[in-house]
């Protein structure tokens, strides 16, 4: 009986990853309405503690996250798209810049002594790019190419915030008929797991968006005030990027270097840029982690550049989107197991 328990729950599991393989490409906004909905939920409920009713709780947090993000599209977009154009049109000046200052430190590539080609990628990018009027036309008119892939497009961003809503209004039952139907002999350590994930996940999930927020504020005032012409840009990127441990940061202070210095022809420039990526770090570290992340949320940074990259090798941006739940509940799993080994007779047996 044992053997054919277990012999379901792996079939079971094999079939749910073969499901998700073979979905991938729909499930996007399946996943990032789950996603969203997870996030809300404590919200909806602390309004059912105020004596609101479960539907008018998921009207009101839908409503404010709709006005929230169609405000932040509104007033972000048409500069954004103003600073694509122009690191898009900047591309060769970098290049140049990253050729006259590295080359002769790099010496030469290849069995040939080939060195960088620099004419080739800036030659490259300005058949791609320098003709395409601007980033938002180059986006329409390859999604209007195709008119299947236009429709796709459009009904993945009118599928998000529908399921969205009707997640979040049917959470709870969700929740409670997947308990009811847990085999009853392991459903006291199956339901303890979950809880334990869902705190672990649910703290970091909603800690590190309010973390991501602060830092690409931050980042995006921080360089606005440096002078940099792409504060927005590169500063909504790092601060974007910073869920995983040092990659925002690294990466934002690299491209605003190099930005600053093409831009400004002056290396004391580059004093700001570091002050402001400087004063981002220590809030992080000395406020914003400790106080919306906390010591106990049981994700190493390595862990979670690990099980990011895994995914996304595996399912691509599906793999993505699901990598940190799925890292969450295998710290759990695996936290569990060290607890039972500890208790178990092999252990203690001297």
């Amino acid at each position: 009986m044992v053997k054919s328990q277990r012999n379901v729950a792996i079939g079971v599991f094999a079939f749910v990853v073969f499901t998700i393989w073979l979905l991938g490409s729909i499930l996007t906004p399946f996943l990032i309405g789950a996603g969203l909905a997870y996030v809300c939920d404590p919200i909806v409920d602390r309004l059912e503690r105020m004596r609101m009713s479960r539907t008018g709780g998921v009207v009101v947090v839908f409503a404010v996250v709709t006005v929230v993000l169609s405000l932040l599209m509104l007033l972000l977009l048409p500069p954004l798209q103003k600073q694509l154009n122009t690191l898009v049109q900047n591309l060769p000046r970098y290049l140049d810049w990253i050729q006259q200052t590295t080359a002769p430190y790099l010496g030469s590539f290849g069995r040939n002594g080939q060195s960088l080609d620099v004419e080739s990628i800036k030659t490259l990018i300005a058949d791609n790019w320098g003709t395409a009027g601007g980033f938002a036309s180059t986006v329409a008119k390859k999604a209007f190419s195709s008119g299947t892939a236009l429709m796709a497009i459009a009904m993945n961003l009118l599928l998000i915030p529908v399921i969205m809503f009707y997640l979040l209004r049917d959470w709870d039952h969700m929740v409670a008929w997947i308990k009811s139907q847990l085999p009853r002999r392991y459903v006291g350590t199956i339901t303890e797991l979950a809880e334990e994930t869902d705190q672990v996940l649910g703290q970091f999930i909603r800690g590190q968006l309010l973390v991501m927020t602060v830092l690409g504020s931050i980042y995006i005032v921080g360089l606005w005030l440096a002078g940099l012409d792409l504060a927005l840009v590169i500063g909504l990127g790092a601060g974007l990027v910073s869920f995983v441990p040092y990659v925002g940061v690294i990466s934002g202070l690299l491209v605003s270097s190099i930005a600053m210095l093409v831009q400004t022809g002056d290396p004391f420039q580059l004093v700001w840029v570091f002050i402001v990526f400087g004063i981002g770090q220590v809030l992080e570290q000395v406020i914003l982690q400790p106080l919306l992340l906390g010591d106990a949320i049981g994700l190493h940074p390595v862990w979670v550049i690990f099980a990011v990259l895994a995914g996304g090798q595996i399912l691509g941006f599906v793999g993505v989107l699901i990598a940190l739940p799925v890292a969450a509940a295998v710290a759990v799993i695996v936290r569990y197991g060290g607890r039972q080994w500890r208790s178990s007779r092999a252990y203690l047996d001297h």
